[in-house]
């Protein structure tokens, strides 16, 4: 996986605009060493690595959607809750929470998270 040569670690960067990542979107920004993804899941913003812990996958090449829960009401017994909150990594499908970095495959092997704020139409990441 290639690096990036991008901004610098340990401080807070505008990666982007509200409008320039909208519902359901995401951007990745090159910081650190794999890249950060942001996301907007209905109008919340979190920030993950580009990168999973199981074999370094690209994880915010993976798609996004909600996890199963059991609902004997529906064929197949499940339906999906939490639409949009978790990404799959492309590899291998480990699923992790945006908002926390964690997975239940694993819950010892999370992905870092990055906080984010809103001022005004900036979005702000420190990473």
């Amino acid at each position: 996986m290639a690096k990036n040569i991008g901004l610098a670690t340990g401080r807070e960067h505008v990666v982007a605009t509200v409008d320039e990542i909208p519902p359901g979107e995401h951007k990745v920004v090159p910081i650190g060493r794999y890249g950060v993804g942001v996301y907007n899941v209905d109008g919340s913003f979190y920030a993950i690595a580009n990168y999973c812990p199981h074999e370094g996958g690209p994880l915010c090449v993976g798609r996004t959607r909600g996890t199963n829960v059991a609902d004997d009401e529906r064929p197949g017994g499940a339906r999906e809750s939490r639409p949009g909150e978790f990404i799959y990594c492309p590899w291998h499908q480990w699923g992790f929470e945006l908002a926390t970095g964690t997975t239940t495959v694993k819950p010892e092997w999370s992905i870092r998270t990055y906080p984010v704020r809103i001022d005004g139409d900036k979005v702000l990441v420190t990473a």
